[in-house]
């Protein structure tokens, strides 16, 4: 584990004044559990042994702590007798790659354990939560299930800066196919089309969660935060929404992508084309000129006009071959519109 991914636990007395008393160690945040206010666990990148001291004071479930440590988990909600275990993910979309974190939460009557995992930018995730939770402070005294709906509501916020960052690509992948389709990557937009599959997956878990906590499946959410967690639900459906349509966008940019592409492929194929009737054109009507002026080459043509009548003979030999060569190149022309009259007709019917 590298130095920025380092292990920080936090710990806080959240008291009904709205005060967050930071405190020393995990045992002095288990021994004021039963006063006044509750008490919020705040783990990054923890290892078990970093959770095991709250398993028995806080009764976890052990299997909870084991999703805590494997981040390969889809989002979920399990409710079990003193506290609900809520799993969520965190999006971030870096330099064209997306990066999925997972954030978990024991939520309980008196207490919140939130344990971050966290990739990328972790100065600047939990310098903008905690500006959060400051800021909706007289609703975080309120209890801890106002708490995790502040940290939700935060983490949901930076699913849509993920997810607007995807669609700006979407954007700039369609004006390349518009502009140059020969410099677009199609492995750009596969790659892209797989980043929204993983999105998809993980809101269609989590929609399922939230509709868990709206209908009160949880016991330790009161039916006053009921209210701001449905807020996020809607969230969750109106991006769960647009990754369909970036999806539908998907096929269809590769669809204009082959069809821009086959059409470039068409031009150079008629270019090509109008090239080899040019060349055909012209060795058609040059074939019996060279038949001819190999004929009138020979020595025997001199005898069968006579040697004496040169002057005449060549003279009119070359104007029997400019002659052929005219007639041959019109009738080339005849023919070659009536082709045209007969495709446009077919073309017609």
């Amino acid at each position: 584990m590298n130095q920025e991914r380092k292990f920080h636990p936090r710990f806080f007395h959240v008291t009904h004044t709205g005060k967050l008393k930071p405190l020393e160690s995990i045992a002095e945040a288990i021994s004021v559990l039963n006063g006044a206010g509750y008490v919020w666990f705040d783990f990054l990148d923890p290892l078990r042994e970093d959770l095991e001291p709250l398993i028995e004071p806080l009764s976890l479930h052990p299997l909870a702590i084991e999703d805590c440590i494997d981040e390969e988990q889809v989002p979920k909600i399990d409710d079990f007798p003193t506290n609900t275990f809520i799993l969520f993910n965190s999006y971030d979309y870096i330099d064209n790659i997306l990066v999925i974190d997972e954030i978990d939460f024991f939520l309980g009557k008196n207490f919140l354990v939130s344990v971050h995992h966290c990739h990328t930018g972790i100065k600047d995730f939990f310098g903008k939560l905690d500006e959060s939770v400051a800021r909706d402070i007289e609703n975080v005294r309120k209890g801890p299930d106002f708490l995790l709906h502040v940290i939700l509501d935060y983490v949901v916020d930076r699913k849509f800066k993920a997810i607007e960052a995807l669609q700006e690509e979407l954007d700039n992948a369609e004006e390349i196919i518009l502009k140059t389709p020969t410099s677009f990557k199609p492995e750009s937009v596969l790659r892209l089309r797989k980043s929204l599959l993983t999105l998809r997956k993980s809101l269609f878990h989590e929609r399922e969660v939230m509709v868990r906590i709206c209908r009160r499946d949880s016991p330790f959410i009161t039916e006053k935060s009921i209210y701001h967690y449905r807020d996020i639900y809607d969230h969750l459906a109106k991006f769960f929404e647009a990754i369909e349509i970036y999806r539908e966008m998907i096929t269809s940019l590769m669809e204009m992508y082959l069809s821009m592409l086959n059409n470039r492929m068409t031009q150079v194929a008629n270019r090509t084309n109008q090239v080899v009737r040019r060349l055909t054109l012209i060795n058609t009507i040059f074939m019996p000129l060279t038949l001819l002026a190999g004929i009138g080459g020979m020595s025997e043509w001199s005898m069968m006009t006579g040697p004496e009548n040169w002057s005449i003979a060549y003279p009119l030999f070359l104007v029997l071959m400019v002659t052929l060569g005219v007639v041959n190149y019109f009738a080339l022309k005849v023919l070659e519109a009536k082709d045209r009259r007969e495709a446009d007709s077919e073309l017609e019917d």
